[in-house]
């Protein structure tokens, strides 16, 4: 028996005068902080992952230990250090936002959101510490890709399942559940960079992992607060309501929606990877003579965007107030034209770096605020907008999906970062402005067409 089916007095949704935590119910207190040590397992392992293939993994000497390695060179081929560290990285970070769904479907159909989120947790504690060897590395991906497939989707639907569909607490809630998100990639790379750079790579990925059980205690113990689960079986399955062609219409403008999200998301996504090595070998890291790891770039990315997620709430709630908002779709127009501008900021990095200078961090900072303010406009808005829109008996699979727009963009990470190696940097970089910009007329264009319908609640 579930603890919420040994709590009659909690409804699948939280009651409008539940504001314990911050004017919202506490179930979302406990999910917001699972989400943050689980964010903090995730955001270390892209933080270290491409520093460490490229600076010890894929090397000579420690290459050879990897077992079960002869399969990668069977799919990759014999390429450099660096577009492989790439061409792996963007595989493992886009099978992690591609598994969501069927962990979503795990959910819906069979064990419910919380064991699955459960099982999530164990899986990717158990692949942290398998990152401690060089030979279990493909089988801790493996078990991290499952473990995030578990637990992603099914804990973001159950922010959505808080609240009423009228209830006008959800977008808020969801800023609230990425503001816990970029706390925790603000001290990832702090903590788990910082160790792995300077004490040993093995280091930072076991505190990732003690995180993760951390997150595991935090989730089970927030139980009875949590919405109460969906029937499920033969009998539940049968006696919920079929799919209306109004459900179904908005399931497809959803699923139109994901790979528009994708284009949009490169750059941000960028940051994890070629980003990374360019700023390790390019940039002016020293600070009165001490030399800041480069995954303290994270940091600043996530400082950022925390700041900027935490303003631009604050702006909107003071702008609607005043005027007329803009709605879900109006806002991602709005974030893509601030991408852009962060796009160009490092064309202009490069562009104007001399020979044999490094670039000092006036443009990397420019792109990392300009890029955290689309950041705060498009993704805790799009993650909303598929809660809101997603049908009751099949949310968490729905919800799910969204994931698929990370799935993607990291897969594009994968091959438009090997190019990095290859490219010019100025070119390197205005491919990642050109993404922004069919992101941007993508939106608008999805705007004119289905945006009223985007606009339907679900029953």
């Amino acid at each position: 028996m579930t603890a919420a089916e040994a709590t009659p007095e909690l409804d699948r949704v939280a009651d409008r005068d539940d504001v314990a935590f911050v004017g919202h119910p506490k179930g979302l207190a406990y999910l917001c902080f699972a989400e943050g040590c689980e964010r903090f397992s995730y955001y270390s392992m892209q933080t270290l992952l491409v520093l460490y293939m490229t600076k010890q993994l894929l090397l000579p000497g420690h290459v050879e230990n990897i077992a079960g390695f002869g399969m990668v060179r069977a799919v990759f081929g014999n390429m450099e250090v660096q577009p492989l560290s790439s061409a792996i990285f963007g595989t493992y970070a886009a099978l992690v936002y591609f598994t969501p769904v069927f962990g979503g479907m795990l959910a819906d159909g069979l064990v419910g959101r919380r064991r699955t989120v459960a099982l999530g947790a164990i899986l990717m504690s158990i692949g942290h510490f398998l990152m401690a060897f060089e030979q279990t590395f493909l089988l801790a991906l493996l078990a991290l890709v499952l473990g995030v497939g578990c637990f992603k989707g099914n804990i973001a639907s159950q922010v959505g399942s808080l609240y009423a569909q009228n209830d006008l607490r959800r977008a808020m809630a969801f800023q609230i559940f990425y503001i816990f998100i970029n706390v925790s990639v603000i001290a990832a790379p702090l903590v788990s960079g910082t160790l792995g750079e300077k004490v040993g790579w093995h280091w930072g990925f076991g505190t990732a992992g003690v995180m993760m059980v951390v997150g595991l205690v935090i989730y089970l113990s927030g139980g009875r607060w949590l919405p109460a689960e969906e029937p499920r079986g033969k009998e539940a399955r049968a006696e919920r309501p079929k799919l209306s062609p109004a459900d179904w219409g908005s399931v497809m403008a959803l699923v139109v929606l994901i790979p528009i999200l994708a284009i949009a998301l490169l750059t941000n996504m960028e940051i994890f990877n070629a980003y990374l090595v360019w700023g390790d070998e390019q940039f002016n890291l020293t600070f009165f003579g001490y030399l800041a790891p480069t995954s303290w770039l994270i940091t600043v990315d996530a400082a950022l965007s925390f700041s900027m997620l935490v303003a631009v709430a604050a702006f909107w709630r003071f702008f609607g107030a005043r005027g007329r908002e803009p709605d879900e779709l109006g806002k991602m127009i709005i974030g893509s034209f601030f991408t852009i501008s962060g796009g160009l900021c490092l064309f202009a990095a490069a562009a104007l770096q001399g020979p044999g200078e490094k670039i000092g961090v006036f443009w990397p900072l420019m792109f990392h605020l300009l890029n955290s303010i689309g950041f705060a406009h498009i993704l805790p808005v799009s993650l909303a907008l598929f809660s809101k829109m997603a049908p009751r008996s099949i949310n968490a699979t729905v919800v799910s999906l969204s994931y698929f727009s990370f799935f993607g963009a990291n897969a594009l990470v994968g091959k438009v970062g090997g190019l990095y190696s290859s490219l010019p940097t100025t070119t390197f970089w205005l491919i990642h402005v050109a993404s922004a910009v069919v992101g941007l007329v993508a939106f608008v264009i999805f705007k004119v067409t289905l945006g009223d319908r985007m606009q339907q609640p679900q029953g």
